[in-house]
């Protein structure tokens, strides 16, 4: 989604290049910064989830393509006192959505369709401002080249992208660690006020040039990729450069989403593959010394292999090893597509047409990931897909362009990962000998398991790569050589299809909508006393039923009777009505507690989670409790009850709203606590599910029952039967003799204190990259 793109600089030093460069570079620093600003900002009304920064990708793309499709256009039927005369007026309008904060009327309704109100949100908000600074670049660049001819505007792309990396990196080491989001937001409204200011200065030194048709040795200036004055691409040239952004687009897309949907939607794990992204451009448009055909399609295979069985895990990896992979794959798939662009680019005088193309790639692949997928598949495998395609387009560009490099990187890479991938599969060993004979156990097991697929690689390897009469290794390009990078594009996508296939085989439903993937499956069903539903969301467990009587009443997985919540329902006294709370339904596991008389109250904010629970599960139906079911973000319903003078006065409020491993920060700010708080009755507990692989929750919730002077319990089991997990629980009280029970006494551990580290979370401030394990 690169705003730009670079090319070697021209040697002259031209008047006011100064001025030119600290607009331009200030621009593409304003537009990634904005980026993940105003996705934190409008994160907590759509439940905190990752399809908020999917989203907002795809919004910046389609914003990215009409600000280039805008400059083109100006630079191409205005002319130069025109352009001026429309820009202008069009930057000055744009400083009337100053600030840039989202006005709370722009809160969803329950019910109400994300995608298109983040979409028409974003326009709203943001949509000039960001239009006028995406155009910026080629603008400027263009209106560089009339001032002074002859002189390449080339050398300004190079600064761009680092004002655009700049602002990537620095935003959540430094901006978001250190200020809120306010004054984040009127800091970069000041920046943009700078802005204008340059570009006004900028303009007005133009008053002196004449309408002239620009000249000729400006536009037809090149940096010796094509013949200068070349005719215009054609058609299937420019379907090339579509796929090959469009495949960059996905990848950086699907791996941003594999990333949130188990950690966070937190702006660290979205600017990481954002800057890895951009990085391949800068590198690639530079100098073509930075692009190895041969290196990064070999890292590409290789990665592609590893990341195959990583998807296989349901998140048993640790983070920073999953970062590392996934960092890896993208960054040597988009070298390859980004390298593959910068040697089919046209002659200069066709580089405006050739980024608009480029643009229209991003977006087409923001488009098919952030929508197209969603409504057309029901799990994950838009990451799958994309690398198929990068596997075709390496045979493809192989054969096109009769690459000796392109065609045996994918053999290298295949190669290097069967060596490889066993020794990924190692896990802790202790010493060199003991991780030698795990090498040996798992590469004894691969060939077992996998044969007939290795066999097979290793006979097309041969075939394709081997000369036989020379009898050594092909060293100039045949169309034979060409051939086992299509092939394999073949194996690839047979395997992706019975993997994606295969790992929900004992699926009997599943959906997947803006909130992520859902799927309920059905084991031992040959076996009565323990047949059961589990329902998953991501790679996460959110719920078992054993479906036969009396175990189908059972609370099971991290609600046993021994956990943390289960310890809270059980304090109160059965005989009197009880009303409990449960933000986040599941299969209503939480409902097992409740007796006659009770009330159950649910927020939930995905309707597919209701519909399932209710047809594939009966702990709704089981109960003997009056209960309700509300759809919605739960702090935004919550907050609309005590508006209404409605507090609810639950006895246990339950705090279970996590998707797969993500946390929706807004939920454990000290604004949201102290909603929770309004809601409790006298002597209520509110129980918080810490439970999380990569993110360590419990420092943060002890600041804020240390802020708040909140009575603190956690409380961590290690349940024997399997169809309890383990689990931790912080349970939270106004009244300090609510905790005070022995059955929740007894088992809770020794407080943490105040942690400095952490910090206290609030609406304007929490940071995730704080808490990572």
């Amino acid at each position: 989604m690169s705003n730009n793109l670079s090319a070697p600089s021209s040697p002259r030093a031209p008047g006011r290049l100064g001025l030119y460069a600290a607009t331009i570079f200030t621009s593409a620093f304003l537009l990634f910064q904005v980026q993940p600003l105003i996705g934190k900002y409008i994160l907590p009304w759509f439940g905190g989830g990752p399809g908020v920064w999917t989203t907002c990708l795809l919004f910046f793309q389609v914003m990215l393509l009409g600000g280039y499709t805008y400059a083109h256009a100006l630079a191409t039927r205005l002319t130069l006192r025109r352009q001026v005369m429309v820009h202008l007026p069009l930057m000055l309008v744009a400083l009337l959505f100053l600030p840039i904060i989202p006005a709370e009327r722009w809160a969803p309704l329950a019910g109400e369709a994300p995608t298109g109100h983040i979409l028409l949100l974003l326009t709203v908000t943001i949509g000039l401002p960001y239009l006028v600074l995406s155009a910026t670049g080629p603008l400027f660049q263009a209106w560089f080249a009339r001032e002074n001819p002859g002189v390449s505007p080339y050398r300004l792309y190079a600064l761009s992208n680092a004002g655009s990396l700049l602002a990537l990196l620095s935003y959540p080491f430094v901006f978001e660690p250190v200020f809120g989001r306010v004054t984040q937001a009127w800091g970069w409204s000041a920046g943009m006020l700078v802005f204008v200011a340059l570009a006004g200065w900028c303009a007005w030194g133009l008053r002196r040039l004449t309408d002239a048709p620009r000249p000729e040795s400006a536009a037809a200036e090149t940096d010796g990729s094509a013949a200068d004055g070349g005719e215009a691409p054609g058609w299937g040239e420019r379907f090339l450069w579509v796929c090959l952004a469009g495949t960059a687009s996905i990848l950086l897309l699907a791996v941003t989403n594999k990333l949130t949907q188990d950690v966070a939607a937190m702006p660290f794990l979205w600017v990481l593959p954002l800057a890895l992204y951009l990085l391949t451009f800068i590198l690639c448009f530079d100098h073509s010394r930075w692009y190895r055909p041969g290196i990064f399609s070999a890292v590409a295979v290789l990665a592609l292999v590893i990341v195959s069985d990583l998807l296989m895990s349901y998140g048993g990896t640790k983070l920073p090893w999953q970062i590392v992979i996934y960092g890896t794959l993208l960054f040597a798939g988009c070298m390859v597509c980004h390298g593959e662009l910068y040697r089919a680019r046209p002659a200069a005088r066709h580089l405006t047409a050739f980024y608009l193309w480029v643009a229209a790639g991003g977006a087409l692949g923001g488009l098919l990931v952030a929508v197209v997928a969603p409504a057309v598949l029901d799990r994950y495998a838009e990451l799958q897909f994309g690398l198929w395609a990068l596997v075709y387009l390496i045979g493809v560009r192989a054969y096109s362009t009769r690459s000796l490099a392109l065609a045996t990187g994918p053999a290298l890479g295949l190669a290097l990962a069967l060596l490889l991938l066993p020794a990924w599969r190692v896990k802790d060993p202790v010493s060199p000998r003991d991780w030698w004979n795990g090498w040996m156990g798992e590469q004894v097991m691969l060939w077992q398991t996998h044969w007939p697929y290795i066999t097979g690689l290793m006979a097309l390897f041969l075939f394709c790569l081997f000369d036989w009469r020379q009898r050594t290794w092909a060293r100039v390009w045949t169309p034979r050589l060409g051939t086992f990078p299509l092939l394999l594009t073949l194996a690839v996508g047979l395997f992706f299809v019975m993997q994606v296939g295969g790992q929900d085989r004992e699926a009997i439903a599943g959906t997947r909508n803006f909130y992520g993937t859902l799927h309920v499956f059905a084991y031992n069903t040959d076996e009565p006393r323990t047949h059961y539903h589990l329902m998953r969301h991501g790679g996460t467990t959110h719920g078992l039923q054993l479906r036969a009587s009396p175990q189908s009443t059972w609370p099971t997985t991290y609600y046993g009777e021994d956990s943390g919540v289960g310890r809270a329902m059980r304090l109160f006294d059965a005989d009197e009505p009880r009303h409990f709370g449960v933000v986040g339904l599941g299969p209503g596991t939480l409902a097992a507690y409740a007796r006659a008389g009770d009330r159950v109250r649910f927020y939930e904010i995905n309707a597919e989670v209701i519909r399932m629970a209710e047809q594939h599960f009966t702990y709704l139906r089981d109960t003997a409790a009056e209960t309700a079911m509300v759809l919605g973000d739960a702090r935004l319903m919550l907050e609309a009850e005590l508006a209404r003078g409605e507090p609810q006065g639950f006895d246990v409020l339950a705090l279970d709203a996590f998707s797969s491993d993500a946390i929706p920060v807004h939920l454990l700010t000290r604004e949201a606590i102290e909603l929770y708080l309004a809601h409790l009755a006298p002597g209520g507990i509110l129980a918080i599910h810490t439970s999380n692989r990569y993110l360590d929750l419990r420092p943060v919730v002890e600041n804020l029952a240390y802020e708040l002077d909140l009575a603190v319990a956690t409380i961590h089991d290690e349940p024997e039967n399997w169809w309890n997990y383990r689990s931790t629980w912080i349970l939270l009280a106004p009244d300090m003799a609510a905790l005070g029970h022995t059955l929740i006494a007894d088992v809770t551990e020794p407080g943490l204190g105040y942690t400095d580290r952490v910090g206290l979370w609030t609406d304007d401030y929490a940071s995730l990259l704080r808490i990572l394990r």
